[in-house]
């Protein structure tokens, strides 16, 4: 790629703001020194490394993939036999440390993001290296006693020498004798020697060595005799302890050089990390995305976004390579053309450097081997070339060069001269890049240019829209509709006289007129065409997503309602076959103790063991809630053969089979016959036809019937809310809901957080999240029930 076209579309400050997202020096300059490539397994490779660091920043925000430095200078030294400062060392050893921990969380993750993983595979361990850095070196660039034995050992005699000779001072300070020739008694230290502060008139009565006296010359600092013998064993260790660091430092400094390749190798990995790292998180800013790559020299995007305009950016929508070729596009000034060129420029050499481009869903783009382009006023004073010269410098270097792989932008071609000259010019030049093979975007004012793209095969027209009802461009691109210069109208917006306006039309001509003003009506109903067509287009898409959104819901609850009976079924098996079992062990056991003079004693014993049985086979549906049935208290006479009757005992209907034998009733509850005493019944209410049922599946089904999928508390307070928020949850749950919506509004979002705070922690609640596009958004949570 030519460096002037790079500078013209303004791919360095891209650069910089990439760099911006970098958190090294390393992946700073590799982001500066990123430049397009033309080798499409690099650049497919490129865009999935992105894609997969944007995938990583969005599942694992916290992810530790940095925390090292940029250490080449530190190592290059080492190789060359320099000896490193602790400081230096400990910038080493920690980016050991961070290396080792993104190495094993990128290994560990090889499913989710393979080519990353592969970068882990590139870093290389230094285990014991790293150990004796940071073994050695305290965080504050000290060096640890442990650094060595010797020193560990110097450093020992060194506290106990210390110590022995504040003592020795301390006797002389505290002595009688002493005190009246001490200017303070304190012990303090002069040239690295301990010493005592005496009076310059009892400087003879203090035997010693005078290391320093006070401003005033009242105090002398005097080192006594008794003390200068293990000062100077201080000093002899001192020395022999920075001797030790230099040895250690020397030590360090050589495992580091003889690590130094792959010291290198593991920079080299990280620095790509680095990098990936930051053209994700520049990917997120831009709400880009990664662009299909398309066969050939073939383009395609989709409302494409200028990446460095802020605010609210008009989108740009253009293909080539496919109908044609070549686009002319025409309009008004600052409608927008040459932000287009721009835009289509600066988002081919993204694609094509690995960068994700802010563009909509399935934006593609083929690979170029040159990107020409030739916009703005490039006028050179020194030259002395006019602006019309300049350009065709330019353009005459694009002839030369263009060919089947490269993407042409020229911008106001064959400005600066006669215009029917320059139209002639430049339907010439755009007809030689069209016979080449390139794939050319011009920008023009000449209408002439609009009949040759007619009479062209692979040739289209574009404009950018002009509003006729407003005479203000809206700075859409339509491919397919040649523009207009409006000049009539915007000269009348401005306040032109009304008779000159009209004198200019006549010169026109009448039939220019009318054509201009049928393409003035064709433009308004195309524009409401459009409008109806997007309301269409939102409508169909969200019928879509509550038509998908209901067949979940249907599916969940097919699903919960065949768990449920599975669950309840295994339930029943078990309890029965546990029934059986137990009775079965209960009737052996008292066969086996009874005798054969006690039949009677076992044939009741028998008895009582399947009427266990019995009531224990009852107990398996008494899963149900209770009917609804008549207190207690029923006298023989109430009860008649076929009534139906309630055991609240068992929680179980049932119906009388028997007249009452005195206090008893013979009665069946589900295939189970069995008596029981008359205080134990209930009779049941008739209900009409078709009332209620006991069972759970009847009770579910009500439910379902009855429960919203929506609860809607919009004008209420928190208070007022949460106690319908908590009935809501209780009911859904017992139809069988598996996701419910609650309808708190927007406003000022102090409802909604109060909600939110709350379904944290409550039993029904699995997870919950705002509402999506078409869902309600920040005026809707939704609540998916456990």
């Amino acid at each position: 790629m030519e460096e002037r076209t790079l500078k013209r579309l303004e791919y360095d400050k891209i650069l910089e703001q990439l760099a911006g997202y970098s958190v090294s020096p390393l992946g700073r300059e590799k982001a500066l020194e990123l430049a397009p490539s033309t080798n499409i397994d690099a650049i497919s490779r490129w865009q999935a490394e992105t894609t997969q660091g944007r995938e990583l920043l969005r599942l694992e925000p916290t992810a530790e993939v940095g925390g090292w430095y940029d250490v080449r200078r530190q190592v290059e030294q080492a190789r060359r036999g320099l000896v490193l400062e602790p400081e230096e060392l400990l910038a080493v050893g920690r980016t050991l440390t961070a290396g080792r921990r993104v190495k094993k969380f990128l290994l560990e993750r090889q499913e989710k993001y393979p080519l990353l993983y592969e970068i882990g595979v590139d870093l290389g361990l230094f285990g014991e290296l790293e150990q004796r850095i940071n073994e050695s070196i305290l965080p504050g660039g000290e060096i640890a006693d442990r650094a060595s034995s010797a020193l560990s050992q110097i450093r020992r005699s060194l506290v106990n020498l210390q110590a022995q000779i504040k003592a020795r001072l301390e006797n002389i300070i505290r002595s009688p004798a002493y005190q009246k020739y001490l200017q303070d008694p304190i012990v303090t230290i002069r040239d690295n020697r301990y010493v005592v502060p005496v009076k310059q008139e009892y400087r003879s009565e203090v035997p010693g060595i005078i290391h320093d006296q006070s401003a005033s010359g009242a105090t002398l600092f005097i080192e006594p005799m008794a003390v200068v013998e293990a000062n100077n064993e201080i000093r002899r260790l001192q020395a022999a302890e920075k001797q030790e660091i230099a040895k250690i430092l020397a030590e360090l400094s050589a495992g580091v050089a003889s690590r130094a390749d792959d010291l290198s190798a593991s920079l080299e990995a990280l620095g790509r990390l680095d990098l990936i790292m930051a053209k994700a998180r520049y990917s997120l800013k831009l709400n880009a995305w990664e662009p299909q790559m398309l066969p050939g020299t073939r383009l395609d995007i989709r409302q494409g976004r200028h990446p460095l305009l802020s605010g609210d950016v008009v989108p740009v929508s253009i293909h080539l390579g496919r109908d044609f070729n070549t686009v002319i596009i025409t309009g008004p000034n600052t409608g927008g053309k040459t932000v287009t060129l721009k835009t289509v420029g600066l988002l081919t050499l993204m694609a094509q450097s690995g960068l994700h481009i802010p563009a909509g869903p399935g934006t593609g783009t083929g690979i170029f081997r040159e990107v020409f382009a030739d916009i703005g006023d490039e006028q050179s004073i020194e030259q002395s070339l006019s602006t019309f010269s300049s350009h065709m410098k330019n353009i005459v270097g694009i002839i030369a060069g263009a060919g089947p792989e490269s993407l042409v932008l020229l911008d106001e071609l064959g400005a600066g001269t006669d215009p029917a000259e320059g139209a002639a010019l430049a339907q010439a030049i755009l007809e030689r890049l069209h016979s080449s093979g390139a794939k050319t975007v011009a920008t023009t004012h000449y209408s002439e240019l609009k009949n040759f793209a007619y009479s062209t095969d692979g040739v289209e027209n574009a404009s950018v829209e002009f509003d006729p009802v407003t005479l203000r461009p809206t700075y859409r691109l339509l491919i397919g509709r040649p523009g207009r210069s409006n000049a009539f109208e915007i000269a009348s917006r401005l306040g032109l006289n009304p008779g000159v306006v009209e004198r200019a039309r006549e010169f026109v001509g009448v039939e220019q007129v009318k054509a201009a003003e049928l393409m003035n009506n064709l433009e308004r109903e195309r524009q409401q065409a459009e409008r109806d067509r997007e309301e269409a287009e939102k409508l169909r898409r969200e019928a879509e997503v509550l038509l998908a959104r209901y067949r979940e819901m249907e599916q969940n609850l097919i699903q919960r309602r065949e768990t449920v009976l599975d669950k309840a079924r295994e339930e029943a098996r078990v309890l029965v076959r546990n029934a059986r079992l137990e009775t079965e062990e209960t009737v052996r056991e008292l066969r086996e103790r009874i005798s054969s003079d006690a039949a009677r004693e076992r044939e009741m014993g028998i008895h009582q063991a399947r009427q266990k049985l019995k009531e224990m086979q009852g107990r398996i549906y008494a899963k149900a809630p209770s009917p609804k049935s008549k207190p207690s208290g029923i006298r023989p006479g109430d009860v008649t053969p076929g009534q139906e009757i309630f055991l609240p005992k068992y929680n179980q209907k049932g119906f009388v089979l028997a007249a009452p034998d005195g206090d008893q009733v013979h009665v069946q509850v589900g295939i189970i016959k069995v008596n029981v005493p008359l205080s134990e019944i209930q009779v049941v209410e008739t209900r009409a036809a078709g009332g209620g049922c006991s069972q759970v599946g009847a009770l579910v089904s009500g439910k379902a019937r009855e429960v919203s999928t929506k609860l809607d508390l919009r004008g209420m307070t928190f208070d007022e809310a949460w106690p319908e928020i908590e009935k809501y949850l209780d009911d859904a749950y017992l139809a069988g809901l598996p996701k419910v919506y609650l309808v708190h509004g927007k406003g000022t979002g102090a409802l909604r957080t109060a909600v939110q705070r709350e379904l944290k922690g409550h039993h029904r609640v699995k997870t919950f999240r705002l509402g999506d596009m078409g869902e309600g958004g920040m005026g809707v949570t939704v609540v998916d029930l456990k």
